[in-house]
């Protein structure tokens, strides 16, 4: 029997995942392989040849079967990229989202000086992934991420050093902002946005590996909203910008809770697919 070489392994991976109905089945196949193999993709270009050790066909093995179940990619890998970034997951982190570079993307248009010594909390933090983004495109901003889940802290520390703004961060266990002060220039989140009665409709890759404590919004979702809303005249400094994700359907009852709780809202902005994702508002 020949050898199971890279170029034989990927075609082999990628066609077990089309079977399997996996609508990113060649995508998923070379991030595996090269996680396994931990090569660069240049090599499955310039050395498709070379055969796998029984080691690295035994680990290949152990990746496809948990793919096969619906584990999500990068949480085999152990790690996604976000705004151009690394971020390493654990099971209390979400996977960091294209969509959610939305909100890194309208904050850093709204703010008026990137280069001003601006302080961030970021609720919900998760991964890290909003508040270390800022902080590399804001070369003088220090931050503050803000997590119910000491999992996720750490995890989020741990990003924040790797990318190069663990002296500019810090990381804070609180229920939102019951044990966090006032007087940030930026909020950003990606909150539970979720209504709790969902949950058990959605993919099985989400309902089964994402956490339940970052995806249950309270009864309509909007729980943490009324929260944060709530909270921002006391948090942030006068003139001060709070970017939140929202659901694809929620932007109007953001309007609602802005007028509500005395809130302007300077932008709605769309992610690729075109639907509502961040809604961006000021304290007055």
């Amino acid at each position: 029997m020949s050898p199971l070489t890279r170029a034989r392994a990927l075609q082999e991976l990628r066609q077990t995942f089309a079977r399997a109905g996996f609508e990113t089945a060649a995508l998923d196949a070379r991030l595996l392989l090269l996680s396994v193999l931990c090569i660069p993709a240049t090599a499955l270009v310039t050395d498709p040849d070379v055969p796998l050790t029984a080691g690295e066909a035994e680990r290949l093995a152990a990746a496809t079967r948990r793919r096969l179940a619906h584990e999500p990619v990068a949480r085999i890998v152990g790690e996604r990229e976000f705004w151009g970034l690394p971020f390493a997951l654990s099971p209390e982190t979400l996977v960091p989202r294209p969509d959610t570079e939305t909100v890194v993307e309208t904050a850093l248009d709204l703010l008026p000086d990137r280069q001003a010594p601006l302080l961030i909390a970021d609720f919900g933090t998760g991964s890290g992934c909003l508040l270390v983004s800022l902080l590399h495109e804001l070369p003088r901003a220090t931050g503050l991420g803000v997590d119910l889940s000491l999992g996720a802290l750490r995890t989020a520390r741990r990003n924040a050093e790797a990318n190069g703004v663990g002296k500019r961060s810090l990381f804070a266990l609180s229920h939102w902002a019951d044990a966090i002060a006032g007087g940030f220039d930026l909020i950003v989140s990606n909150p539970p946005y979720i209504a709790s009665s969902v949950i058990p409709t959605l993919d099985r890759e989400v309902r089964e590996h994402d956490p339940l404590l970052a995806l249950d919004g309270g009864p309509d979702g909007l729980e943490p909203y009324r929260t944060l809303l709530g909270e921002a005249k006391r948090l942030l400094v006068p003139g001060g910008l709070l970017a939140v994700e929202i659901g694809y359907d929620q932007a109007e009852h953001l309007r609602s809770l802005a007028d509500a709780y005395g809130l302007e809202i300077l932008r709605v902005a769309h992610d690729l697919s075109d639907n509502p994702r961040c809604v961006a508002l000021r304290r007055a």
